[in-house]
């Protein structure tokens, strides 16, 4: 009975590599979307010169939108992998020691903030074209927008709820 239990925990813990599949996938994800962002840029670069003052903002803060967006993907794949499925090697001559720093708890409040991030330069951008929405759309993207802030806050007062309980506890 011992033998069918360590066998069957043997392909539990096994299993955790079926994680690799979606972090590759993450990171082809990763690659189209540096295309996509190469092309947006591209376009920047092409239409600087004529641009208005507004427009040249709604630009960069689309780009600012796409480099928080790929740091997120990238924060999943790195932390992802090294929580839940294997430790990274040092490779000889590369500094990686800061990527076990990042728990499953840390992770999502990282998540959460920098989705909070996105959302804000989506609404400024919003807000900066005010007058291509209606009163009831700038209001319902406001309040989606304070659902996220709302949302982080809370997630970091739980986390900060459970680091208290463990150091009161002497974990």
């Amino acid at each position: 009975m011992k033998k069918l239990e360590h066998f069957i925990e043997g392909i539990i813990l096994a299993s955790r590599w079926l994680l690799v599949v979606f972090y590759l996938g993450l990171a082809v994800a990763l690659l189209l979307y540096a295309v996509s962002f190469g092309k947006k840029l591209l376009e920047f670069v092409e239409k600087l010169l004529v641009l208005e003052e507004t427009d040249t903002i709604l630009k960069m803060l689309s780009l600012i939108d796409a480099t928080l967006v790929a740091s997120l993907v990238v924060m999943v794949i790195i932390s992802g992998y090294e929580n839940f499925v294997s430790r990274f090697d040092n490779a000889e001559g590369t500094e990686i020691s800061w990527l076990g720093k990042v728990d499953a708890a840390s992770l999502k409040i990282k998540v959460a903030s920098t989705i909070v991030a996105i959302s804000s330069i989506h609404l400024l951008q919003v807000f900066l074209n005010a007058q291509q929405y209606t009163d009831g759309q700038l209001m319902w993207l406001t309040i989606i927008h304070l659902t996220f802030v709302i949302s982080a806050l809370l997630l970091a007062y739980i986390d900060k709820l459970m680091v208290s309980t463990k150091k009161a506890k002497g974990e």
